[in-house]
């Protein structure tokens, strides 16, 4: 809200070196009632993002200085939804975008009425993605706040999780014991409107994973050969 007590509409950050994709597609999300800020380069977003923090920022890969692989890592360090664009289209290219962080990828050209489709999706993925407001999940020793976004292993080191990491684990953990397709791993962390990717849910996973075993929660989510994945133990909902 401003000042004034007014709700004020959700702001989008565009972070691309093209002066023409920028007014483009900021243009046609200010139509259609966002808040639009504009940058050439890291440096520039940085600025803006110190004046006022975005709802979300629609990034380029491929930036001048610092590009956009490296900003992606970290505006996921800090939760701000990133959507990838680039005109490389390959998928490892989307996986590299995905493992770092982002929360969704679309190649360039792309269409503006998409990518708000996608922009509206990451936004309401955003605002709902806690499972209780103060719920604290407890299982096998490791400790998952909900409200503060914060794991911590049994020896009370805190693990950072992205943003994609963060709502994979909630998942998880609001189904427990109970085997979640790949399909239904990208429905409940990315969204329904997100593209069937399986490796970007692999990917994601296996980064989950790794954070776990180095704390000594290896065994914690199981893969169940040609099905999905499963968290193996219970938590207890404090």
């Amino acid at each position: 809200m401003n000042e004034a007590g007014v709700e004020q509409a959700s702001l989008v950050l565009l972070v691309d070196d093209d002066p023409d994709i920028r007014q483009l597609i900021g243009d046609f999300l200010a139509q259609h009632g966002f808040r639009i800020a504009a940058a050439g380069n890291g440096a520039e977003m940085d600025r803006l993002i110190a004046a006022e923090r975005p709802a979300l920022v629609v990034l380029d890969l491929m930036l001048p200085g610092e590009n956009g692989l490296a900003i992606c890592r970290r505006l996921s360090a800090v939760r701000i939804p990133v959507i990838m664009l680039s005109a490389l289209g390959e998928e490892t290219d989307r996986v590299v975008g995905l493992e770092l962080g982002a929360d969704d990828y679309l190649p360039k050209p792309c269409s503006p009425r998409e990518l708000l489709a996608r922009v509206r999706a990451v936004l309401r993925r955003h605002e709902g993605v806690e499972p209780s407001k103060d719920a604290v999940y407890r299982f096998a020793g490791w400790s998952f706040d909900a409200r503060r976004r914060e794991l911590s292993s049994p020896g009370g080191v805190v693990v950072a999780l992205s943003s994609g990491e963060f709502r994979l684990l909630s998942a998880f953990l609001e189904r427990p014991l109970r085997v979640l397709s790949r399909d239904q791993l990208l429905d409940f962390a990315r969204g329904s409107s997100a593209e069937v990717f399986d490796r970007a849910i692999d990917v994601q996973v296996s980064r989950l994973r790794k954070k776990l075993a180095d704390q000594g929660g290896a065994d914690l989510i199981v893969t169940v050969r040609t099905e999905g994945y499963m968290l193996a133990v219970r938590p207890v909902l404090r």
